[in-house]
């Protein structure tokens, strides 16, 4: 972990082809738009990489994975244009994960909200402790789940997603993601989840390559409109970030900090 106020993200390789991405920010891991940035550019170098064969997607700290968009940031957003490009930072690192062709293993130590929830649904396969209760909260602050949602309905299928979303206020607990889909194993602590998380990353690295890239295309079939469609999404949440409702609402949750 760092003391850096900015948060950073780093990329780490092993010698048998292991590629570790790792974001931080000390607002609960949250992601303003250079770490967003700074995020998909560290997947797409990694996915480029000729020695990559698989990647583990992470974040620092014991408790919250990641608690998504910026509320700071998104307080500072004026026009449509800022909102939709704050919004497609997160549509890239979606688009960045999909297009990978090493299988992206997702490492969740804690909670995941909003947009840490869509990093949890882009990844190829899922590992999660059951402190990793969910929550979508975009509508209770007058927005949604919009680019997100694709990934996420992906996963966990409609009735679920209506469920994570209308229930705005609600966590779902680690166990309740485990049975949707959004996880695929649940551990009790995060020693438990790094073992487990180690292990998985070293025996698809010892597969081969060209197995797991055919893989890989299958697992995201079907995805291949996602640039424009999480675009266009962007751009609705990027007008409803300036709506009187939104604007109140995070005046509202801000001044509870």
């Amino acid at each position: 972990m760092t003391d850096n106020p900015n948060g950073n993200v780093s990329l780490q390789y092993t010698d048998n082809g292991i590629a570790t991405i790792n974001f931080y920010h000390p607002a609960q891991n949250s992601l303003p738009s250079a770490l967003l940035s700074l995020l998909a550019d560290k997947i797409d170098e990694a996915g480029k990489n000729a020695q990559t064969r698989v990647i583990v997607l992470k974040s620092d700290g014991d408790r919250t994975y990641c608690a998504g968009a910026s509320f700071d940031e998104l307080m500072q957003i004026k026009d449509k244009e800022t909102g939709k490009k704050f919004f497609s930072g997160f549509a890239n690192v979606i688009n960045a994960m999909r297009k990978s062709p090493q299988i992206i293993i997702g490492r969740v130590q804690g909670k995941a909200v909003g947009g840490g929830v869509g990093l949890a649904a882009a990844a190829d396969y899922c590992l999660a402790t059951e402190a990793a209760s969910v929550k979508l909260s975009e509508l209770a602050i007058g927005i949604g789940p919009f680019v997100i949602s694709p990934a996420v309905e992906r996963k966990i299928g409609i009735s679920a997603f209506a469920q994570l979303t209308i229930k705005a206020t609600d966590f779902h607990s680690a166990q309740w993601a485990k049975e949707k889909g959004l996880y695929h194993e649940v551990y009790t602590d995060i020693n438990a989840l790094d073992t487990a998380v180690d292990a998985l990353a070293e025996k698809l690295a010892s597969y081969n390559p060209e197995a797991l890239t055919e893989l890989k295309k299958i697992l995201v079939a079907g995805t291949e409109n996602w640039d424009e469609l999480l675009a266009e999404r962007a751009a609705v949440s990027g007008e409803l970030v300036l709506s009187e409702f939104t604007q109140q609402a995070l005046h509202n949750f801000l001044n509870k900090k």
